[in-house]
């Protein structure tokens, strides 16, 4: 079997350099307001580059689009964004209403909260770099240079380890959030994009290969491949479910949904759902999955129990991978190309109000 080879080298060359240029007044997410600086202000400081070319706005992988939400683990506040766009929204959640737009990105691919919900980091595949940026003054405060290309991220339930793809460069990057370093890139992957997974145990990392159709599962403590399992075609959004042996995987190219069995690699069923789809994702409870229909504007809900489709949630704006569950699995949240939020009733399978309009 063929395993994902592991570079102990931490960012050498020019983009240690960028490493050491780090201000010191940016070393900490739990500063105030007053003492972080001006938004984005420190950018041209980590030598990252500005998206531009000869004046004009020139991004590094224009070609591949994606959406991307995430909403904090107290349900109060939803990020959103979509690699098209040259910043992010902040949308109260229970009020429904924008707080503000953060500036200065060129192609965000991934949103994620931090365990404490404190803050939150922003991949940009152009600026190639991962943000973390302050919930309270909603400002960056770390940056890390991971190289142009990053995409898809994933993190320890703990918020110790974070998991950065790199499509272009076909890595997966394993950082030390606690120390802002690369501990070790995982090499051998076909065009890892917005899809990667961490088991709900924390002991396998899933990364899904766009250009290789196929997903690769890798042992999180030795860091080497386990399994590449196949069979997929244009594979997009994934889930894992809570018991870890079956993974759900969306389709675009056959607009199904690849039920797998973790243990033997093999597919148990494809489940037709709307087309094009992007989105596979599992509620907390485990009892529904839901597919982001880009081409129909819906997702079509599953019962994982057995694959059969329950219904059609419908009035949706050509949604993608960006769907999040509440911990109760009685709501979901599903980010339109507009940048707007539909909120779902699961039970219903109906959108009930729509956040962010403004």
């Amino acid at each position: 079997m063929k395993h994902a080879k592991v570079t102990r080298r931490i960012l050498t060359g020019a983009t240690a350099a960028v490493v050491l240029a780090i201000p010191a007044a940016v070393a900490s997410a739990d500063e105030s307001p007053a003492a972080a600086p001006a938004r984005h202000a420190a950018v041209p400081a980590f030598g990252a580059y500005s998206g531009t070319l000869g004046g004009a706005p020139k991004p590094f992988d224009p070609h591949i689009s994606n959406n991307t939400m995430a909403v904090s683990p107290d349900e109060r506040v939803a990020v959103v964004t979509n690699s098209k766009t040259d910043h992010l929204v902040v949308i109260d959640v229970r009020r429904g209403r924008k707080i503000t737009k953060i500036n200065g990105y060129v192609s965000p691919r991934n949103i994620l909260f931090a365990p404490d919900g404190k803050s939150f980091t922003v991949s940009d595949s152009t600026l190639g770099v991962v943000d973390r940026i302050s919930l309270r003054s909603f400002q960056v405060v770390k940056r890390l240079p991971l190289g142009a290309g990053v995409f898809g991220t994933a993190q320890s339930k703990d918020g110790k380890w974070l998991y950065a793809n790199n499509e272009a460069a076909g890595t997966v990057t394993v950082v030390d959030q606690a120390g802002s370093r690369a501990d070790a890139v995982l090499t051998g992957f076909a065009e890892p994009r917005q899809g990667v997974k961490l088991a709900p145990a924390g002991d396998k990392l899933y990364v899904t290969n766009y250009k290789g159709d196929r997903i690769t599962v890798v042992d999180v403590k030795t860091r080497k491949t386990l399994q590449q399992i196949e069979g997929f075609k244009e594979v997009r959004g994934l889930s894992i479910s809570r018991d870890g042996t079956r993974l759900y995987a969306a389709n675009s190219g056959t607009d199904t949904v690849s039920v797998v069995d973790t243990a033997s690699g093999a597919t148990l069923k494809r489940i037709t759902v709307g087309k094009k789809p992007y989105g596979a994702a599992l509620s907390p409870d485990g009892k529904v999955l839901f597919s982001g229909n880009l081409e129909d504007n819906s997702l079509t809900a599953v019962n994982p129990a057995d694959g059969g489709v329950r219904g059609t949630v419908k009035g949706l704006k050509g949604p993608r991978q960006a769907i999040s569950f509440s911990a109760d699995s009685k709501t979901a949240w599903v980010l339109n190309e507009d940048l707007t939020v539909a909120e779902v009733d699961v039970a219903a399978l109906k959108v009930t109000r729509t956040l962010g309009t403004r």
